[in-house]
């Protein structure tokens, strides 16, 4: 039997909130002390009560919801027309206008609109407003700040799988955007969930990308065109080469086909000076150099494989890693290779063996950096192993100047774009570093701890005050260096050249010397060469010298046993005259 009991309560008096109401306290419970339980208790002797003297504090925290901004854009067409005239014909717009211009209340107006369009033209006439009143005046030199530089912003790889952040390239026009190319370069790492995309962003926004580019395969590099700033060409993992037009959407506008495409990752697109500025060409570790034109993306208008044998065979071929091309030297290119080596290649020789001119060695490792000076093209800067070297295009033994040997690994540099004694490198362990040759020769300028992990890529805007680093989580940060490395400094260009050609003058000493010696050590040896010929020739085999000790031998046995024999003989000759004496 199951017992049960009902509660019931009025429904009128669900839900009604509690009524408090004011009473005197009421003792409940009293219990007195037992003095039997006394015994089992133990004085605590001595007691230690701690104190503090300072106020108690406690500390909390607070997060405000950030603010997303969105931008947007209003297309501006031409407008005041009435309704019935379409603008984009040209017979309408004729017809109305001269019907507008017979009509004497516009003639009234515009009248009127022209004295006062006179008095604003003679006023602007009158007063020069740009004028500069204080242009004698000595300028007070500022005070010489401090090397420095600090954080503006930082731009993360908005997906959960984390990519490297591989190349970067800033907009054209004002540099208030930056494209950054992500891609995962280690060796079997690429995961299925892992995103293919890469990112625009605007540099005062780090929230939201401002467009995303999607490849069919992960961009390694990206690089805007400085004729059309709508336009970006990337090359993919796999090899294929994109272009994109940010007015068209994130898509690709063409591709290259695979099997005219690279056949390793592609890391490095230039654009070239052309008419049309549609041109540019590509490197990749398959050992090829490639000419494209986006109106024609099928194939490559020119290919150049990198056999320093000048065979043209593509199993002897260096894998190309970096590239340079200064518009100053239209037909001159330089390609930095895995192996160390730096190119230097002719684009209008009329052979490919031709085109490939020379080749200067000094790195252990590959090149991932070889920039120009802008100032002075004939010097240019390679960044590889764990060195920064300065080269001039002259000496081809040895780099005219060098960093120290760092304990972590170079992976990027650049110049400065406007002081002609700096330049920039990253390193492995997330350091930037400023070299002012000028200044030090020995330390960096200014070195900066970007980030904990490896920083990959660096790109320095055109005004030389802002530079972005992208790290192999996929974190770019945007760095202000101070006014002092980004402002050109007196006879700062004499001096740089001063010293380029200091240096490359002693380089050709010393190497002369080492010709030198080479010559004279070449010498000695083949001196050393004749001179144990004509031993060997004088010298006798082991054979002919067994012979001869052996003939020696028995001729002294037979001298020996003759003179014996003589002895004898006269021996005996004596006893017989003693016995006849007898």
């Amino acid at each position: 039997m199951e017992i049960v009991y009902v509660y019931t309560k009025k429904r009128s008096e669900f839900g009604r909130q509690c009524n408090f109401s004011d009473r005197p306290a009421e003792l409940h419970v009293d219990i007195l002390p037992d003095p039997s339980l006394a015994a089992n208790f133990i004085d605590r002797d001595p007691c230690d009560v701690p104190i503090q003297c300072t106020q108690e504090m406690s500390e909390h925290e607070v997060n405000t919801e950030r603010i997303e901004y969105e931008t947007c854009g209003i297309n501006h067409v031409e407008g005041g027309w009435p309704k019935d005239i379409n603008p984009q014909e040209m017979e309408q717009t004729i017809r109305f206008r001269k019907k507008v211009e017979k009509d004497e209340n516009y003639v009234n107006t515009i009248m009127q609109l022209g004295s006062h369009m006179e008095h604003c033209i003679r006023q602007n006439n009158a007063i020069d407003i740009y004028q500069e009143y204080f242009e004698e005046e000595e300028v007070v030199e500022e005070t010489e700040e401090q090397p420095s530089a600090k954080t503006i912003n930082v731009f993360r790889d908005p997906n959960e799988v984390k990519r490297t952040a591989t190349s970067l390239s800033w907009h054209p026009d004002g540099s208030r955007k930056l494209a950054v190319a992500y891609s995962s370069l280690e060796f079997q790492k690429v995961t299925k969930d892992m995103s293919y995309d890469s990112y625009i962003w605007d540099i005062e926004n780090p929230n939201k990308p401002e467009m995303t580019l999607k490849p069919v395969s992960p961009l390694v590099c990206l690089e805007y065109n400085s004729k059309d700033s709508h336009i970006l060409v990337g090359g993919s993992y796999n090899g294929q080469i994109a272009y994109w037009d940010t007015r068209k959407g994130s898509q690709p506008v063409e591709m290259s086909t695979i099997e005219h495409s690279h056949r390793d990752p592609v890391y490095k697109v230039i654009w070239l000076q052309s008419k049309t500025g549609t041109d540019f060409f590509s490197a990749s570790t398959d050992g090829q150099v490639l000419w494209w034109d986006i109106r024609k993306m099928s194939e490559p208008t020119e290919r150049l494989v990198l056999d320093p044998t000048k065979e043209g065979k593509l199993e002897n071929a260096l894998g190309a890693i970096s590239l340079e091309f200064e518009t100053t030297m239209p037909t001159k290119f330089m390609v930095g290779t895995e192996q160390g080596l730096v190119v230097s290649c002719n684009r209008k020789a009329k052979t490919p063996a031709e085109k490939i001119v020379c080749t200067y060695s000094g790195h252990h490792g590959p090149i991932y950096a070889l920039q120009r000076n802008p100032f002075f093209p004939k010097n240019f800067l390679t960044v590889a192993d764990w060195t920064a070297r300065i080269w001039s295009e002259d000496i081809r033994e040895s780099s005219i100047m060098w960093t120290k040997y760092h304990t972590a690994s170079l992976s990027d540099g650049c110049w400065s774009p406007v002081r002609p004694s700096v330049f920039f490198t990253v390193k492995m362990d997330g350091t930037l570093d400023v070299w002012d040759f000028l200044f030090k020769q020995n330390d960096p300028t200014l070195s900066l701890k970007v980030c904990d992990e490896a920083l990959y890529s660096i790109r320095v805007q055109d005004n030389g005050r802002f530079l972005a680093c992208g790290s192999q989580l996929g974190t770019t940060t945007l760095l202000e260096i101070s006014s002092g490395l980004c402002t050109l400094q007196k006879n700062e260009k004499a001096l740089a050249a001063m010293m380029f050609e200091r240096e490359t003058k002693r380089e050709k000493i010393l190497e002369a010397r080492h010709r030198e010696m080479r010559l004279k050590e070449r010498s000695r040896s083949e001196q050393s060469k004749e001179d144990e010929a004509k031993e060997g020739e004088g010298e006798e085999s082991s054979e002919e010298l067994v012979a001869r000790i052996e003939k020696e031998f028995y001729e002294m046995i037979e001298t020996e046993m003759k003179n014996r024999g003589k002895d004898e003989k006269k021996e005996k000759e004596l006893d017989k005259v003693r016995n006849g004496d007898g």
